[in-house]
């Protein structure tokens, strides 16, 4: 189960934005990550965490949420930080058993749950610490209730989206349950139905449920990707030595997942000298650069290094290749 703060795309038509050249300086490219999310079926996980509808565990019991701690009660370190956690999810959801395995590895009623990306959220805004940690859990069983119910094809079919993630989050997921299409630079493309508050996991058994298979699902979820972003707003940098770089910064739990976006060659090119390079360090980073200078391509790649280690939900810090015939990887 995914969620978003502020909800999903709702019913409304999608926002339209031209493309604004906007020449700042290269800071801009980070801005601050206020996107939350938990990917579907996790290994060792509750069998209801496969699908839709047999969710087995006891309700939700909401209890009134007490003074929030100081921010001192939410440490840097990794182990001290999953403790902090533990204890407020107990204090604000008692009826849920929940133990933790691991400096970020949280058991809640049988099921894992990863912490890190909890953990550099909490980072990236300190003075908010605990009221990241209370929305980020409130969001993640409003999630589970969504998601207990079965979504007909019908109205899942105009919300499926593509995610891109790294081949590694299957050392946590069950790769047999996950719905995916294996992509390049070692990552997978993933797919979520994007319902108003929540975004919800596709399993497998749900695609066969629902009777259709990888291709056309992955071909619905470009196509959906591309209405939902006819027109986007851009921010180009150029560097003294000639380089130039356009930053998308949507913030939707989508801007990496553009790198899909078919018409993104014709779209960029002509801003970018031709062929250009896209790196996407986190779900919601993405920017492209031209392939030259080679000092303006390797200032941007430690700065890309730096992203991949701190942000939220990393992808790779690997560089992508976006040529007029689709997109390539630059891995060795």
């Amino acid at each position: 189960m995914e969620s978003s703060e502020g909800g999903g795309r709702g019913k409304g038509p999608p926002r339209r934005h031209p493309i604004t050249p906007v020449f700042r300086g290269a800071g801009d490219a980070n801005k601050p990550n206020r996107i939350f999310e938990r990917t579907g079926p996790q290994k060792g996980s509750h069998s209801s965490d496969a699908g839709q509808g047999q969710d087995s565990r006891r309700p939700l019991f909401r209890a009134a949420r007490t003074r929030r701690l100081p921010m001192s009660a939410l440490p840097r370190e990794p182990e001290a930080f999953g403790e902090q956690v533990l204890e407020i999810l107990l204090r604000h959801w008692p009826g849920h058993e929940a133990t933790l395995t691991g400096p970020f590895d949280l058991v809640v009623d049988g099921r894992h749950l990863g912490l890190e990306n909890l953990y550099r959220m909490v980072l990236g805004s300190p003075d908010r610490g605990t009221e990241i940690v209370e929305d980020y859990l409130e969001k993640i069983f409003d999630g589970d209730e969504v998601g207990s119910t079965p979504i007909p094809w019908e109205l899942a079919k105009a919300r499926v989206m593509p995610r891109i993630q790294p081949e590694s989050i299957f050392q946590q997921l069950d790769r047999s349950q996950v719905a995916h299409v294996p992509w390049v630079n070692g990552t997978v493309i993933v797919f979520v139905v994007d319902m108003p508050q929540v975004t919800v996991s596709i399993t497998l058994e749900q695609v066969v449920r629902w009777g259709t298979n990888m291709d056309e699902l992955d071909e619905i979820a470009r196509a959906n990707l591309e209405r939902y972003s006819p027109d986007l707003q851009i921010q180009l940098i150029e560097s003294q030595d000639g380089g130039k770089a356009a930053i998308l910064g949507e913030h939707d739990g989508y801007d990496a997942a553009r790198v899909l976006l078919g018409r993104l060659h014709e779209r960029l090119a002509p801003e970018l000298d031709g062929d250009f390079l896209v790196a996407m360090p986190s779900r919601d980073m993405f920017v492209a650069m031209t392939a030259n200078p080679e000092g303006f391509v390797e200032r941007l790649r430690k700065r890309v290094d730096q992203d991949y280690r701190r942000l939220p939900y990393p992808i790779t810090r690997e560089l992508f290749l976006v040529t007029r015939d689709g997109v390539a990887g630059t891995a060795a």
